[in-house]
């Protein structure tokens, strides 16, 4: 859970200097593909499920 939320924190901060600064629009394209791979990374995760962490009695 925390590299998912690490990973969009990243995306939102590369994002609004990619489009705050003049010439710098790569970091905001790098920050829509960081924002593409953390939703699919999340979204693999959380489909798993707690599969993993059930507990065996």
């Amino acid at each position: 859970m925390s590299v998912f939320l690490l990973l969009i924190l990243v995306a939102l901060i590369l994002g609004i200097i990619g489009f705050a600064v003049h010439g710098l629009f790569y970091l905001l394209v790098i920050g829509a593909v960081v924002l593409v791979l953390a939703l699919v990374y999340g979204a693999m995760r959380f489909r798993r499920g707690g599969k993993k962490h059930r507990v065996l009695r």
